[in-house]
């Protein structure tokens, strides 16, 4: 199959992929992570490995599936370097728009029905809304208001799973894996990126890690700051209160706090403290512009000294998001940048993590993130390495061809499966769809204002 472009974008493709194929390992592997990136990128439903063989050599479809499948389920290629390497060849790309603001934490989830696949059990899944059988991946990204990019990206490996030597032996899962909560997997991705000294930013945190006063602690230690979020029962020392100074405490019991201008003697809720304020510390902040209109909402920000164990930590930002017409606040930051910055800045640098919302919505929707099929560890992790590199080469190109981007559809290249293909397993075509029974049914792709949805293209040559 050959790629048309007369843009240049085909040859560009051909030099980012040799470049990844300096560090794949042995030279029979370059063909086959050509073909699997290609695959990746190209308009098919259905990015899994039987299908992008069909798409990507439609002469010898049992011999390519049976390559990639070797590729990406049995080969002993680095995750770590090939990441290291999309790393260092978009990096540049991304700075052209600005330098890196931030590194974000998230993870994301893949609902299965089985229980065979590695790391699956039952846990909450986002994509699903509640508990369910799913793998939980925890990944690092790199952003700015350009662009984001995943740097690192680790199955979370349940206690059920980390302790079962038949499971794990069957699945593939190395033996330097062990269990690790989600926090403690970002921890280790933030501290590997300090030790490659990727351009720092502030590190951006959802509640669900931001809660975690030793995760916060030890972000801290790195020498790094975050705008964490929490949960609006965590507790803080309000602004007008302060522990009493040492000489004057007994160092019997717990130590007593000192009032001023009228408040309590203990910490009270980030919730409780927000009913509080006064309507003057309330302003209407927009942070960027949304597919139709610039997103706004109403602030305050307090400084506070968050409480552990009934202990006043050092001061930092409180930030309250409060929509109006809202019964109660929605959202709520700790943030340990610096005294002096700007409020709109606060803002704009905490609402940042809607990249990686972006990222996991393009990487699934667009390029198969959670198509892949297999049930062992290198599998799952090569697979979205692939979709990572493949999604870096896209940011690479984002001038000519933006993900999700406007135009889209009338540069797209249309790429079918040969006539007649079936995937094993795919339902009869011919037989009604029932899509309202799929409780998986993946939400409608993000599109600008305007425009209809459409596949992702594949190295388009520009419209005259």
């Amino acid at each position: 199959m050959s790629l048309q472009g007369s843009d240049g974008s085909e040859e560009r493709f051909s030099r980012y992929v040799e470049g990844l194929a300096s560090v794949i390992g042995h030279a029979d592997r370059v063909g086959p992570l050509g073909d699997y990136c290609t695959g990746l990128l190209m308009p098919c439903e259905r990015k899994s490995v039987e299908p992008m063989a069909a798409v990507t050599a439609p002469a010898r479809t049992s011999a390519q599936h049976q390559s990639l499948l070797h590729f990406v389920g049995q080969a002993s290629w680095s995750d770590e370097q090939v990441l290291a390497k999309v790393c260092e060849t978009v990096l540049p790309a991304m700075e052209r728009h600005g330098p890196i603001e931030a590194w974000i934490i998230d993870d994301t989830g893949f609902p299965k029905k089985g229980k065979h696949s590695v790391g699956v059990a039952r846990q909450y899944c986002g994509q699903l809304g509640k508990q369910d059988n799913c793998q939980t991946a925890v990944s690092l990204s790199i952003a700015n208001r350009d662009a984001s990019l995943p740097v690192r990206y680790r199955l979370y490996l349940p206690q059920e799973w980390a302790a079962d030597a038949a499971r794990r032996r069957k699945a593939r899962v190395p033996e330097e894996i062990v269990f690790k909560t989600k926090p403690e997997i970002a921890l280790e991705q933030l501290r590997w990126a300090c030790e490659a000294g990727l351009p720092r930013g502030v590190v951006l945190l959802d509640a669900g890690y931001g809660n975690h006063t030793h995760l916060r602690t030890q972000i801290g230690a790195l020498g790094l700051s975050y705008a964490a979020g929490i949960l609006s029962s965590t507790s803080v020392w309000a602004p007008d209160t302060e522990p009493l100074p040492p000489k004057r405490w007994s160092g019997r019991g717990r130590r007593p706090t000192r009032p001023r201008r009228g408040a309590g003697h203990k910490p009270v809720s980030a919730k409780e403290l927000a009913f509080g304020l006064p309507r003057r510390a309330w302003r209407t902040i927009g942070w960027r512009e949304g597919a139709c209109e610039r997103l706004t909402s109403r602030f305050a920000r307090v400084r506070v000294r968050p409480a552990h164990r009934n202990k006043p930590h050092g001061e930092e930002w409180l930030l309250i998001e409060w929509p109006k017409g809202e019964a109660e606040p929605s959202k709520y930051w700790l943030s340990t940048l610096p005294r002096d910055i700007a409020f709109k800045r606060l803002v704009e640098l905490a609402k940042l993590r809607w990249r990686i919302e972006r990222d996991y919505q393009e990487l699934k929707q667009e390029l198969g993130l959670d198509h892949y099929e297999g049930r062992g560890w290198p599998g799952f992790h090569h697979h979205a390495t692939l979709c990572i590199a493949a999604y870096g080469f896209l940011i690479s190109e984002r001038e000519t061809i933006p993900p999700s981007g406007p135009g889209a559809a009338a540069r797209r290249q249309a790429i079918g499966l040969p006539d007649g293909y079936r995937p094993r397993g795919g339902a009869d075509p011919t037989l009604a769809a029932h899509p309202g029974l799929d409780r998986n049914h993946a939400p409608t792709p993000y599109r600008r204002f305007g425009q209809a949805p459409a596949s992702m293209s594949m190295l388009p040559g520009r419209t005259s």
